[in-house]
């Protein structure tokens, strides 16, 4: 079987990496910078601090910061707009997952314009033209969308969010700087790592995986099992690792496909606005359950790192379980949520919640088979 891996042209990382962005769009000739990022990161100052770079280099471009939270099709449409008018010929990313997947679809769009409508991108359309240039940078520990082939777009029409999985919309250059995230609010920082932790333990276990993306995947577990804690309390160092190994879980599941907690955690945010991570963080332990018997020995993998003592050596039954409950107190450690209900679900709603996280791209994925009845009762089980 042949297995296929994509990843970007280039990637910077380190606290002050951005100060690399300004020689690298002189160097590939760029002349206007299109500049996709959201109101808050503008209003925090965040985003000035790749902008003052382009200032100080004399580099021309336009910022574009209506992005929203689960971006609908509409901020896509109206960001096609504003970049065919601005006369830019590379697109700067900077935000988290939001920010991020807006760019790509843009790119996409302007480039393949047949796939205006944005909605017919779901799945793995056959764009013939790769994106508009992107240069990624993100502002969280989360998403890894600067190295993904994927992105998320929330059709609010029909109250649904649809995944697209494109190998033309990877960004040219991605730039993975932690002091971009250093201003994040603790919650942030909890949400978008349990978000990198869903990333890497669904990643492993996934149908796709294989030898080589199981390497990124259990060290990404590792480097987050000892870090994400940390980091969300503030220290510089453990939000390096986090910036670093979100990444890492990004090069493997981008190429391999999660699973049904994506499945399941897609729908609550295009019915209640549930924050991604947020959702990831309350469905990962309940699902790792739902799996466990049949993922092999990779839950004795994900127990030993979390440092379960004598992981390597206990019955596997045992080793599973504790996988799963190692997963289950970080995530009540760190303060997130672990009901439904917490994010505003309804319980009238959760045959239709079901029936989206079926039919979502990501639960082809999940180890387990799984069907509409039985996503009904999960989501049923931590209501």
């Amino acid at each position: 079987m042949a297995y296929r891996m994509i990843w970007n042209q280039t990637a910077y990382f380190g606290a002050g990496a951005i100060e690399a962005i300004p020689a690298e769009i002189e160097g590939r000739g760029f002349t206007k910078v299109f500049v996709v990022t959201d109101a808050v990161l503008v209003e925090t100052g965040v985003a000035a601090k790749v902008t003052s770079l382009l200032d100080a280099a004399g580099i021309v471009y336009e910022i574009y910061s209506n992005v929203l939270p689960n971006p609908p099709i509409e901020n896509v449409k109206a960001g096609v707009a504003a970049f065919t008018a601005s006369g830019a010929d590379v697109l700067l990313a900077i935000g988290g997952g939001s920010p991020q997947d807006t760019c790509k679809t843009i790119g996409i769009v302007v480039a393949n314009p047949e796939f205006s409508d944005v909605r017919s991108l779901e799945g793995t359309a056959a764009t013939k033209n790769p994106s508009v240039p992107i240069i990624a940078v993100p502002t969280t520990a989360g998403t890894a969308s600067e190295t993904t082939i994927n992105y998320v777009i929330t059709d609010t029409e029909r109250r649904r969010k649809f995944v697209a999985v494109d190998p033309h919309d990877i960004p040219v250059l991605a730039v993975i700087d932690s002091d971009m995230m250093a201003s994040a609010p603790r919650g942030l920082k909890v949400a978008t790592g349990l978000d990198a932790l869903t990333h890497a333990i669904e990643g492993y276990t996934t149908k796709g995986a294989w030898e080589l993306s199981d390497l990124f995947h259990l060290k990404a577990i590792t480097v987050i099992a000892q870090s994400l804690a940390s980091a969300a309390g503030g220290d510089g160092e453990a939000a390096e690792r986090m910036a670093l190994a979100q990444y890492v879980a990004g090069m493997g599941y981008s190429n391999v496909g999660l699973g049904l907690v994506h499945g399941m955690a897609h729908p609550l945010g295009a019915f209640y606005q549930a924050p991604h991570g947020v959702a990831n963080g309350i469905l990962l332990a309940p699902i790792m359950e739902f799996n466990k018997e049949f993922t092999g020995e990779k839950f004795r993998d994900i127990a030993a790192a979390f440092a379960v003592p004598n992981a390597a050596t206990m019955p596997l039954e045992s080793a599973r379980d504790a996988a799963v409950k190692a997963v289950s107190d970080l995530t009540v450690q760190l303060g997130n949520p672990t009901t439904l209900r917490e994010v505003g679900a309804k319980k009238e709603d959760l045959h239709a919640l079901a029936e989206a996280a079926f039919a979502d791209v990501c639960t082809g994925g999940n180890p387990r088979d799984v069907t509409i009845e039985q996503i009904e009762e999960l989501y049923a089980s931590i209501y």
